[in-house]
């Protein structure tokens, strides 16, 4: 046996776990039972060229019994997305802007629109400031960064997800939500988080689809 084998024959549980997080749906059938522990585990030490079918046998149930819990904590993330309350705001837009020396023309713009009682989120990065708000100031926005405006993408959707407080003692739950929005096709453009709010931008389009998955339905 090469050196190389002789130390994947030390690392078997880890070869084993790291085997069934690269395949994902290994690692869904696994979660629910309905996999074949000998058939995986000879694929396992095919594919690393080991020879240890009974310990990567073992680590393969031991992965098994540790999902178990996994899956009871993917329960309570079900759970409370699925009675988080949903608020959507459509015809949204996203301006990336570079990100100016001072605040001046940012605060003068949010009090206009907040005085007109329009929406108003910004978020602010290390060279550019993310501003979303309602279609009808893109002209606006335009006006008060003319040339700094990098991005502005229209025709798109605001979703807000309320939850409760269980929110901040359970870990995961962002997570769900995109992989749940990924499995749909969707792609988060932008993404806030306050407290129990988690606040999403979305393409208009796909809209039907992700008000069906956040529902739980």
């Amino acid at each position: 046996m090469s050196e190389k084998g002789q130390m994947k024959q030390q690392n078997v549980t880890k070869l084993t776990s790291r085997y069934i997080s690269e395949h994902t749906s290994i690692k869904d059938c696994l979660r629910k039972g309905l996999i074949n522990y000998s058939s995986l585990a000879r694929q396992i030490c095919t594919h690393y060229e080991i020879d240890r079918f009974d310990a990567v046998l073992i680590a393969c149930r031991r992965i098994y019994a540790r999902t178990k819990d996994l899956e009871r904590h993917e329960d309570k993330i079900k759970s409370l997305v699925k009675k988080a309350k949903l608020r959507v705001r459509t015809k949204i837009i996203v301006a990336i802007v570079a990100k100016p020396r001072d605040f001046e023309r940012v605060y003068k713009l949010q009090a206009e629109i907040r005085k007109d009682g329009g929406d108003f989120n910004l978020i602010e990065g290390d060279e550019v400031i993310t501003i979303i708000t309602n279609e009808e100031y893109a002209a606006d926005l335009r006006l008060a960064f003319r040339t700094t405006i990098k991005k502005l993408t229209l025709d798109l959707v605001q979703v807000a997800l309320i939850f409760d407080k269980r929110l901040e003692t359970t870990s995961g739950v962002v997570a769900h939500i995109y992989g749940l929005l990924a499995e749909g096709g969707i792609n988060v453009l932008e993404e806030m988080s306050c407290w129990t709010e988690l606040m999403i931008v979305i393409q208009e389009e796909d809209l039907p689809t992700a008000m069906r998955i956040l529902s739980m339905d």
